[in-house]
């Protein structure tokens, strides 16, 4: 078995940014550097030849590729957040992108949990508990300094499968196959 998922990798310029914001978060455990991605879709536990045939289907996606922006900061979990994320900017394509990918994973026969796809890029985790009292209210102070986040645009030219490795200092992913998006030049060159 192996944990699985399907990412966009963050351009370096984007991780430097993500990096900085970083700097001063009151609580949690920061998500390192390398480790900055937007998940696509979570395969969960899978066996190598299922994970394989999602391999084979991702291969032969088609998807134009196109530019993503960072704007805002936010949290996952409620009046007990667990979680603080750099939120994407909408963008259609992404959305775009985000189906074929969950397409491709449910013609492997992978089932993927139904729930609403809100892009972002985790930054911190905090306890299973989430964050409560003096701790909340300095995260909300926090994100309320850096309400006017926003990156520069970023090309989106690829996406990739991971392997997650948990471990006690916390998830390793080790990329297992990139998947180039198609850039007008590769159109130009078809044409």
């Amino acid at each position: 078995m192996m944990r699985a998922f399907i990412g966009i990798p963050m351009p370096a310029e984007i991780a430097d940014a993500l990096e900085a914001v970083q700097a001063g978060i009151p609580s949690g455990k920061e998500v390192p550097y390398e480790n900055f991605h937007i998940t696509l879709a979570f395969l969960g536990d899978q066996q190598e030849p299922v994970v394989e045939e999602a391999h084979h289907a991702l291969a032969e996606l088609r998807v134009p590729a196109f530019s993503l922006q960072i704007e805002g900061l936010g949290v996952f979990g409620g009046s007990r957040p667990r979680t603080l994320f750099a939120d994407v900017k909408p963008e259609p394509s992404l959305t775009h992108l985000h189906r074929k990918v969950h397409r491709a994973a449910h013609e492997a026969g992978i089932e993927l949990a139904r729930q609403r796809f809100r892009p972002h890029v985790t930054l911190a985790r905090f306890s299973n508990d989430g964050l409560r009292g003096e701790d909340l209210a300095e995260m909300q102070a926090f994100i309320a300094r850096r309400v006017a986040l926003s990156t520069a645009p970023f090309t989106v030219d690829e996406f990739v499968l991971y392997r997650s490795h948990l471990g006690r200092a916390g998830p390793i992913y080790e990329p297992l196959a990139e998947y180039p998006l198609v850039t007008e030049e590769a159109v130009t060159e078809w044409a």
